[in-house]
């Protein structure tokens, strides 16, 4: 019997590079995201930078202050040399935080809701301009705005057609001419139906009651769901035990 027949004898190819890919891929995992947000979060800081500064005086720039006091040390030019560029990325964030307080307060004060109305005063009566400004206001005061007014619970609808469901969001019960003119004899549920990848799009459906059907995810969940293209469940643990969610219960019921 040759040493090739003994049972159980099983020789593995040797892959000199496998451990060093395994390796690679999972510091590549871990690496990826903190390095994606932290170069995110410098090209905002940037992009904010390159608004504000052109309005500061240039002779209050970093570089320009530091010329100014230290340029003439004889380390400081040993060192750096006769002329020095410092780019301080966060400066203009800093300013731009400091203006928006600043406005803001004077905005909460008697004088300024009075500039604030005659401003607007002025803007209504340009057509072009009057559309733009109302849009952004109205967008702006419902992102910043400091209300209870958000998605509380993440749901299920049957979307484009029976059949196929699709993840939306709560918003609130139909109300006014809406739910006076379709013709449904219980509840109208308004929901927002986002898009995948980019969950700030989607639509706005208007859905019966027992239609709608409640799932135990919370919405940061859901839109992480929505965001991965259904690649990352959140609730592992649930996923494999739930069998659905709950639907909201028709009126009158507890």
């Amino acid at each position: 019997m040759t040493k090739d027949n003994f049972p159980g004898d099983s020789r593995r190819r040797w892959r000199p590079f496998a451990g060093l890919r395994n390796n690679f891929l999972t510091g590549l995992i871990v690496v990826a995201p903190i390095a994606i947000t932290l170069w995110l979060i410098w090209s905002f800081v940037g992009w904010i930078d390159s608004w504000v500064l052109p309005f500061v005086p240039k002779s209050y720039h970093p570089d320009m202050l530091i010329q100014r006091y230290f340029g003439d040390k004889e380390w400081f030019i040993a060192v750096f040399g006769e002329n020095v560029t410092v780019n301080v990325r966060g400066l203009g964030v800093i300013i731009f935080l400091m203006f928006t307080v600043l406005v803001g307060w004077i905005a909460k004060g008697l004088i300024g809701r009075q500039f604030i109305t005659w401003g607007e005063q002025i803007v209504d009566r340009i057509p072009v301009l009057r559309s733009l400004y109302n849009g952004l206001k109205q967008i702006a005061e419902t992102v910043f705005a400091q209300s209870d007014t958000k998605f509380d619970k993440a749901c299920l609808v049957e979307y484009p057609r029976k059949g196929i469901w699709a993840i939306a969001f709560i918003s609130t019960t139909a109300k006014g001419e809406i739910d006076k003119k379709i013709p449904v004899d219980e509840d109208l549920i308004s929901v927002f139906l986002p898009t995948t990848p980019n969950p700030t799009s989607g639509f706005l459906l208007f859905v019966p009651r027992h239609s709608v059907i409640l799932l135990d995810m919370s919405v940061e969940d859901a839109a992480k769901l929505v965001i991965s293209a259904g690649l990352v469940y959140p609730n592992k643990k649930d996923t494999a035990s739930d069998e659905g969610g709950t639907p909201l219960p028709k009126p009158g019921q507890a």
